[in-house]
């Protein structure tokens, strides 16, 4: 008999159903007393944003429940036979059913004041937090780490056109002498770009140790088969060991173990998986060191000379990585995510809403249960001719990251300097910003930006009742048509721009035929 699975139900309201839900919350109630004395439900309450002052009524958001089952099908079944649901009250759409999640004691409380966490504060134990945190563990993008062909080039790229700054350094001067490393930073972002710096058929130093030469080994096959690319997507977790294990015992293959690194400033504690394709995840826990990258890392100091002379570029953090999978590679590797990871679907699209008249695509947004990492997945659909994510696999040789996103308080500044510094950005045609000024009407949604200057530097718009997103595209980063970058600003919208996905996928057409790959 299949093991039984603790799966958090996290079931937002739809707008205007306060009146509905109160109406049927009797039969709610009523039907959940038979499930809770069964053991299907083990815990849950309504979501408020905050507890009602006194004399102060209370405002849900939705509702929790911990539901135990053997499949995440029968728990969508449990919700679906809700009369929550049969009334309208829950909206399904926006769901979450996340796997392998625990709580606090006691078990078998249907409790009805549940605080949903915000990102200020976490859960705290008692009657209002039946519910442990959303699995902790996730606490953001640690780092992205290049292999590329000359490190100092690529840092020093990175510096002029997107005004990051070179902070550490690793090379034969720290003790690594078959490959160097660049750490550069921007906000919170940070690229690492690691390179070779002898042939793989090096046998006359014998400095180096296996794993160095192991590694100088994949470099090498790395760079032969994808060019420059990313190799690593790290994740800055609290529990390296614990998710380490998990990932492993659902289907992971691990690349190193967990392990301890130490030097004068502390220690860090670190595992590495693989992802799709030559992609791996390092899990890193840094909380206990002081030093300005890793140990084995040098700091550099002082801003390069170009800083000083070219405008800012305020990036505030990874927003997303985006990672491009071949033809009918989807559903296998969110399969992986939610199983190793416990990352959930946060977002969905399909080929039909995803396409040009040419093109098409189908994607899913991961997130991790604590939505702080995001990780959308594409894959090629049918189309009349070659899509961007056909090109990229191609030219890629597999499955890899395709772009990352830098998110930025104010997108017209930023991208206005990066035009200065030399960034080249695809174009959008007006078009587009005509039929842009006749939806935002329609909809009575007013921008705090100037859509003139919007269109002048081509960045896209995409908006719904709550809020919208800027977001433009740079042109390739590296020589092949794989790896390029996303700038965005987000205001009160979570979205990834699906009402620019046409656009979008007309502006990568024009730049592919260019190349002949249309």
């Amino acid at each position: 008999m299949p093991a039984k699975n603790e799966f958090l139900c996290i079931l937002p309201d739809k707008p205007g159903m306060m009146a509905k839900r109160l109406e049927v919350r009797p039969q709610h109630l009523e039907g959940i007393k038979p499930l809770v004395e069964a053991g299907s439900v083990v815990a849950g309450g309504a979501m408020l944003d905050k507890h009602p002052a006194e004399g102060e009524s209370m405002s849900f958001q939705g509702s929790m429940m911990m539901v135990l089952a053997e499949t995440k099908e029968e728990a969508e079944a449990l919700i679906k036979n809700d009369i929550y649901t049969k009334s309208g009250v829950w909206d399904l759409d926006k769901a979450q059913i996340i796997p392998n999640c625990q709580f606090v004691q006691p078990k078998h409380q249907y409790t009805q004041d549940l605080i949903m966490p915000s990102n200020e504060s976490q859960p705290q134990a008692g009657n209002n937090a039946v519910l442990r945190n959303i699995n902790p563990s996730y606490t953001g993008f640690d780092h992205i780490r290049w292999y590329v062909g000359n490190a100092r080039q690529a840092a020093t790229y990175f510096v002029a056109q997107f005004g990051f700054n070179i902070v550490a350094y690793r090379g034969p001067e720290t003790g690594s002498h078959l490959s160097c490393s660049y750490v550069v930073t921007n906000g919170n972002a940070r690229f690492v770009f690691t390179a070779p710096i002898t042939s793989p058929n090096n046998t006359w130093d014998k400095r180096a140790s296996g794993a160095d030469r192991q590694q100088l080994d994949e470099i090498h096959a790395h760079l032969t088969k994808h060019g420059d690319g990313v190799k690593d997507i790290a994740f800055a977790v609290d529990d390296v060991t614990g998710v380490w294990e998990h990932a492993v015992q659902h289907g992971a293959i691990s690349i190193q173990e967990p392990k301890l690194l130490k030097d004068q400033s502390g220690e860090v504690r670190s595992a590495t998986i693989q992802t799709y394709g030559d992609t791996a995840h390092t899990l890193i826990n840094r909380s206990a060191y002081q030093g300005i990258f890793l140990p084995g890392y040098q700091a550099v100091s002082g801003q390069d000379r170009l800083n000083d002379l070219l405008p800012e570029i305020d990036v505030i953090e990874i927003d997303h990585c985006v990672g491009n999978q071949g033809w009918d590679g989807l559903d296998s590797i969110v399969k992986y995510y939610e199983d190793a990871l416990n990352f959930h679907r946060y977002w969905t699209v399909d080929d039909k809403d995803m396409c040009s008249e040419y093109s098409a695509m189908r994607s899913i947004v991961m997130a991790s249960p604590n939505e702080v990492i995001k990780m959308p997945m594409n894959e090629p659909a049918t189309g009349l001719k070659k899509s961007q994510i056909e090109e990229f696999v191609e030219y890629y040789n597999g499955p890899g990251c395709q772009h990352i996103a830098f998110r930025t308080p104010n997108i017209l500044q930023a991208v206005e300097n990066l035009t200065t510094r030399g960034v080249t950005f695809l174009s959008v045609p007006e078009t587009y910003y005509a039929n842009m000024r006749t939806r935002l009407a329609s909809a009575n949604i007013t921008l705090a930006e100037d859509i003139n200057l919007l269109q002048k530097y081509n960045i896209l718009i995409d908006f719904d009742e709550g809020g919208y997103l800027l977001q433009i595209f740079t042109k390739h980063v590296v020589d092949r048509p794989t790896v390029f970058l996303e700038i965005i600003q987000r205001e009160n919208f979570d979205g990834f721009g699906a009402g620019n996905f046409k656009s979008l996928f007309e502006a990568f057409e024009r730049d592919q035929e260019m190349r002949g790959n249309l």
